[in-house]
């Protein structure tokens, strides 16, 4: 699948080109599977709470990831364009990561 060079941009820089780039991955196949917080989800990946909510404000400040609630009960979602497409995007990243 071919994505408009905005979001292929986004999705190199975000998940492929930087180091934060697999945890961040990990954090958006977990979103996919089962969204939650941010407690919830660095329990699951057994990752420091505060690397997670940093990755978190990354994905979310790029649009893709949103959320639901506030504060620390809030639930993290893939965007709706993210959502639709994430087996496209997945793909991607792993033949971009070989």
């Amino acid at each position: 699948m071919n994505f408009p060079d905005e979001y292929h941009r986004i999705l190199w820089w975000l998940l492929v080109a930087t180091r934060g780039g697999n945890t961040r991955t990990r954090i958006l196949d977990r979103i996919h599977n089962d969204p939650g917080n941010i407690n919830q989800i660095s329990m699951e990946l057994g990752t420091n709470y505060r690397t997670v909510e940093h990755h978190i404000k990354v994905l979310l400040d790029n649009g893709i990831i949103k959320k639901e609630g506030h504060g620390y009960g809030c639930i993290y979602f893939l965007s709706d364009y993210y959502q639709k497409n994430y087996e496209a995007i997945m793909d991607t990243i792993k033949n971009k990561r070989k």
